[in-house]
């Protein structure tokens, strides 16, 4: 369940890359996201389930709702079933990614708003990639839920040794997250350069939150966040103690 909860989790940060990306690198982030359905086994079986008793050419008579200017803009209306809707996106974002689907001439046309490509691209994600998302989480809920336990209970933990808004309290809940993000690397299957990486930014990080280094701290948050970006081996309480370094940065 471990390794299943990862690869989903690794998916929906996808998405998001693709959610929050610039315009300009949409292709790239939607291949990414492809990219993360092939290399996972249980994505995989669901999209190639859903997509293999999918007519794909004739949703797209159906769901491409093409009208004259006059008479209003052309939409996408996604298909009822969460099964259907689940594989047109998918085919969808692969003719973006294998550019049958040119994405300018794309949102100009079905995703218009203001004139702009950035408001059009917030607005084909808030509608395609916010489906995706919620039809992933739904299918995987159990898995998820397993993380959302753990982590409710971490967050009370942290909470109780933050002690409101003593900053001494709040070291030391930062510190602890730091110690359980060292032992979670340690019994990684990371290579042991890649273990060491880890730990040489996490003790330093430690150091920096003792000081209160808020330079240092800032630095060295970015570092530990692209390590985890770059290895994709992302703990329970790495969310959490990006969200408390935040926080303290903030009140130093």
């Amino acid at each position: 369940m471990d390794s299943v909860k990862s690869e989903v989790l690794d998916f929906l940060a996808k998405c998001e890359e693709v959610r929050n990306c610039k315009f300009i690198m949409a292709t790239t982030k939607i291949k990414d996201l492809l990219k993360s359905i092939v290399n996972s086994a249980e994505l995989y079986d669901v999209f190639n389930t859903v997509a293999s008793r999918f007519d794909y050419m004739a949703a797209k008579e159906r769901c491409f709702i093409e009208t004259d200017s006059s008479l209003g803009r052309s939409r996408i209306i996604l298909p009822d079933t969460r099964g259907d809707r689940l594989a047109f996106i998918f085919c969808l974002l692969v003719e973006i990614d294998r550019g049958d689907i040119q994405i300018n001439a794309f949102l100009q046309k079905y995703y218009p708003k203001d004139g702009s490509y950035y408001a059009s691209y917030h607005m084909f994600c808030d509608e395609i990639i916010g489906n995706l998302e919620s039809i992933i989480g739904d299918i995987f809920s159990q898995e998820l839920a397993v993380r959302d336990v753990r982590e409710a209970e971490n967050r009370e933990t942290v909470a109780e040794i933050a002690g409101g808004s003593d900053i001494t309290g709040k070291i030391s809940a930062i510190c602890m997250l730091i110690a359980r993000e060292l032992d979670f690397i340690g019994q990684s299957e990371l290579s042991e350069d890649d273990k060491d990486a880890a730990a040489c930014i996490l003790n330093r990080l430690s150091a920096a939150v003792r000081a209160r280094d808020s330079g240092d701290i800032n630095a060295l948050t970015f570092g530990y966040n692209y390590f985890v970006m770059y290895t994709r081996e992302v703990s329970e309480t790495a969310g959490m103690l990006f969200d408390e370094l935040g926080g303290f940065v903030g009140e130093l």
